[in-house]
Protein backbone atom coordinates (compact mmCIF):
# COMPACT_ATOMS: atom_id res chain seq x y z
CA UNK A 1 0.00 0.00 0.00
CA UNK A 2 1.07 3.95 -1.01
CA UNK A 3 2.48 5.92 1.44
CA UNK A 4 -0.51 7.99 3.53
CA UNK A 5 -0.91 11.77 2.99
CA UNK A 6 0.02 12.06 6.78
CA UNK A 7 3.13 9.86 6.18
CA UNK A 8 4.14 12.07 3.08
CA UNK A 9 3.62 15.23 5.21
CA UNK A 10 4.94 14.51 8.02
CA UNK A 11 8.02 13.45 5.54
CA UNK A 12 8.22 16.67 3.49
CA UNK A 13 7.55 18.87 7.07
CA UNK A 14 10.60 17.31 8.39
CA UNK A 15 12.60 17.85 5.63
CA UNK A 16 11.14 21.80 5.35
CA UNK A 17 11.66 22.92 8.75
CA UNK A 18 14.23 20.44 10.52
CA UNK A 19 13.53 16.93 12.36
CA UNK A 20 13.88 18.54 15.58
CA UNK A 21 11.51 21.30 15.41
CA UNK A 22 8.38 18.98 13.85
CA UNK A 23 9.19 16.22 17.03
CA UNK A 24 9.51 18.74 19.40
CA UNK A 25 5.98 20.05 17.87
CA UNK A 26 4.38 17.06 17.79
CA UNK A 27 5.45 15.70 21.09
CA UNK A 28 4.16 18.86 22.63
CA UNK A 29 1.00 18.61 21.56
CA UNK A 30 -2.01 18.41 23.86
CA UNK A 31 -5.44 16.54 23.57
CA UNK A 32 -6.84 19.92 22.50
CA UNK A 33 -4.44 20.64 20.12
CA UNK A 34 -3.21 17.73 18.83
CA UNK A 35 -6.03 17.59 15.97
CA UNK A 36 -4.29 20.85 14.64
CA UNK A 37 -0.92 19.16 14.24
CA UNK A 38 -2.35 16.31 12.35
CA UNK A 39 -4.36 18.36 9.88
CA UNK A 40 -1.62 20.52 9.46
CA UNK A 41 0.59 17.85 8.85
CA UNK A 42 -1.67 15.83 6.55
CA UNK A 43 -3.27 18.70 4.65
CA UNK A 44 -0.32 21.48 4.60
CA UNK A 45 2.24 19.15 3.87
CA UNK A 46 1.30 16.00 2.58
CA UNK A 47 -1.31 17.45 0.10
CA UNK A 48 -0.21 21.23 -1.25
CA UNK A 49 3.41 21.14 -0.10
CA UNK A 50 3.75 17.94 -2.22
CA UNK A 51 1.70 19.23 -5.38
CA UNK A 52 3.92 19.35 -8.14
CA UNK A 53 3.11 22.63 -9.39
CA UNK A 54 5.75 24.46 -7.98
CA UNK A 55 9.01 23.67 -6.09
CA UNK A 56 9.81 24.13 -2.05
CA UNK A 57 11.51 27.19 -3.01
CA UNK A 58 8.79 29.19 -4.79
CA UNK A 59 6.59 27.46 -1.54
CA UNK A 60 8.91 28.75 0.54
CA UNK A 61 9.48 32.33 -0.91
CA UNK A 62 5.51 32.92 -0.94
CA UNK A 63 4.96 31.99 2.79
CA UNK A 64 7.31 34.43 3.47
CA UNK A 65 5.28 36.94 2.20
CA UNK A 66 2.20 35.53 3.30
CA UNK A 67 3.11 35.30 6.56
CA UNK A 68 4.71 38.45 6.91
CA UNK A 69 1.67 40.17 5.76
CA UNK A 70 -0.75 38.30 8.22
CA UNK A 71 1.78 39.73 10.87
CA UNK A 72 2.41 35.97 11.72
CA UNK A 73 5.86 36.77 13.72
CA UNK A 74 6.57 33.03 15.18
CA UNK A 75 4.94 31.46 12.16
CA UNK A 76 7.41 33.74 10.39
CA UNK A 77 10.76 32.82 12.22
CA UNK A 78 10.04 29.06 11.39
CA UNK A 79 9.71 29.46 7.69
CA UNK A 80 12.78 31.67 7.12
CA UNK A 81 14.57 28.54 8.57
CA UNK A 82 13.07 26.64 6.07
CA UNK A 83 13.24 28.84 3.22
CA UNK A 84 16.74 29.20 3.96
CA UNK A 85 16.64 25.17 3.94
CA UNK A 86 14.26 25.35 0.85
CA UNK A 87 17.94 27.16 -1.00
CA UNK A 88 16.16 30.46 -0.50
CA UNK A 89 19.62 33.38 0.01
CA UNK A 90 19.15 35.80 2.82
CA UNK A 91 19.29 38.61 -0.26
CA UNK A 92 15.81 37.27 -1.80
CA UNK A 93 14.33 37.44 1.97
CA UNK A 94 15.63 41.17 2.12
CA UNK A 95 13.77 41.65 -1.01
CA UNK A 96 10.64 39.92 -0.61
CA UNK A 97 10.50 41.85 3.07
CA UNK A 98 11.00 45.26 1.21
CA UNK A 99 8.32 44.16 -1.75
CA UNK A 100 5.79 43.38 1.70
CA UNK A 101 6.76 46.99 3.32
CA UNK A 102 5.48 48.22 -0.08
CA UNK A 103 2.58 46.24 -0.19
CA UNK A 104 1.40 45.60 3.13
CA UNK A 105 2.73 48.74 4.98
CA UNK A 106 6.03 49.28 6.70
CA UNK A 107 5.16 48.25 9.80
CA UNK A 108 4.72 45.25 8.83
CA UNK A 109 7.97 45.46 7.04
CA UNK A 110 9.69 46.12 9.75
CA UNK A 111 8.51 43.39 11.73
CA UNK A 112 9.90 41.25 8.94
CA UNK A 113 13.40 42.49 9.07
CA UNK A 114 13.70 41.81 12.62
CA UNK A 115 11.55 38.34 12.47
CA UNK A 116 14.21 37.40 9.61
CA UNK A 117 17.79 39.29 11.15
CA UNK A 118 17.05 37.48 14.30
CA UNK A 119 16.51 34.14 12.31
CA UNK A 120 19.38 34.59 9.92
CA UNK A 121 21.73 35.37 12.74
CA UNK A 122 21.04 32.32 14.69
CA UNK A 123 21.76 30.61 11.66
CA UNK A 124 25.18 32.42 11.08
CA UNK A 125 23.98 33.76 7.84
CA UNK A 126 24.12 37.55 8.77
Amino acid sequence: MGESRYERGLAIRKEVLGEAHVERSLQNATDFDRAMQELTTEYCWGTIWARPGLTRRERSMINLAMLSALNRPEELAIHVRGAIQNGVTPEEIKEIFLQVAIYCGVPTGIESFRVGRKMLSEMGLI
